[in-house]
């Protein structure tokens, strides 16, 4: 049986406003013709404060879809806890002007029953002003071994976000680092196997949560996708994948595609995470899918130390047949790079500007 808390987390208090408005006037209509058929005039006068108090909630439910305090009934009556994203919790914070906030949510695995470590979001400070604006977002994909936090220690994404944040008035996209593993060694690339269903908790539970949770632009031409080492691997092959989901991916020293190990060469991939199956494994090869379809609309940015041989390998081939297949592709190889931290880091310092061109920040009310 659902808590209390799962349920009221699927009632949105945003979506839907205008639905729930048409229903309240034809709710006070059907009062209104109840009121004037009855005969007896205590029950008619009943009506009245009925009729009042549905007018006032949704005046209120109003007022809360238009500043989006509360996000989901789970939130309106405290049944979502603190670590869940409570936007109480996070109103009661003082946000310097040019610093956003990082905070971390289990995400629930409603759909995949994938069992992930808590992700880590970062708010920027736009997202705290009122009435709150609707943001574009980054979902930034970790490696193996590996978790969400390597993204703000060794990668530095929060201090990349702040110094883009305080020359852009407070505005970059929320930027997501889900877990994609389910603990530090092992190693799902990102896809549905015997490991997890990694991919159904990336592109259903992730996005579905962040979008009620965080009152986010929808999926699609607003989101992009990016990721380090296997996390770059990951990260084109969602895009190419799942495009209503990710318009933008960025890739930074991943491989070729999914593998179950440290090189280009497939070896037991097929058998270890495709339980065999070569069509499945095509389906997921970035490479196959390039070959096989057009892919215009799609943006992809390419980061790759030049002592990095096997992931450089991979986004020579990459590259270009990304940009035949119709994707807006650029490509920086950092000379002397490695496969660290050194290169990834200044790889998404690199690619933010990029992908905020390409998902925007303008505020959307």
């Amino acid at each position: 049986m659902r808590s209390i808390a799962e349920f009221g987390a699927d009632l949105s208090l945003i979506d839907w406003w205008p639905v729930r408005a048409a229903v309240l006037a034809v709710t006070l209509v059907v009062l209104a013709v109840l009121a004037y058929r009855l005969r007896v005039r205590a029950a008619r006068y009943a009506l009245i404060p009925i009729g009042a108090l549905l007018l006032v909630v949704n005046v209120l439910l109003g007022v809360n879809a238009y500043f989006g305090y509360y996000l989901t009934l789970a939130q309106a009556v405290g049944a979502a806890s603190e670590d869940e994203g409570s936007l109480a919790m996070l109103n009661s914070k003082t946000v310097p002007r040019n610093a956003g906030v990082v905070i971390d949510v289990q995400i629930p695995p409603r759909e995949s029953g994938f069992q992930a470590r808590p992700a880590q979001v970062y708010l920027p400070p736009v997202w705290f002003t009122s009435p709150r604006p609707k943001l574009p977002v980054i979902v930034l994909l970790h490696g193996t071994p590996g978790s969400p936090e390597d993204w703000l220690n060794g990668g530095e994404a929060q201090r990349t976000a702040d110094r883009w944040a305080a020359t852009h008035g407070g505005k970059t996209p929320i930027v997501v680092m889900p877990d994609v593993n389910g603990s530090t060694f092992d190693d799902t690339e990102c896809v549905n196997s015997p490991r997890g269903n990694a991919e159904t908790y990336l592109t259903e539970d992730v996005p579905n949560y962040i979008r009620t949770q965080f009152l986010t632009r929808d999926p699609g031409k607003d989101w992009a996708v990016a990721g380090l080492s296997e996390g770059g691997s990951c990260a084109i092959m969602l895009a190419l994948r799942h495009q209503d989901l990710f318009s933008t991916f960025a890739d930074f020293g991943g491989l070729l595609g999914p593998r179950d190990g440290d090189t280009n060469d497939p070896g037991t991939t097929v058998s270890s995470l495709f339980d065999g199956s070569q069509g499945a494994f095509n389906a997921h090869e970035p490479e196959w899918l390039l070959t096989h379809q057009r892919f215009a609309g799609l943006h992809g940015f390419f980061v790759v130390g030049s002592e990095d041989p096997e992931p450089r390998a991979a986004v020579e081939r990459l590259a270009g047949l990304a940009r035949r297949a119709g994707v807006d592709t650029s490509v920086v190889v950092i000379p002397g790079g490695e496969h660290t931290f050194d290169v990834w880091r200044d790889g998404f310092a690199d690619a933010l500007p990029w992908i905020v061109e390409r998902v925007g920040v303008k505020v959307a009310r």
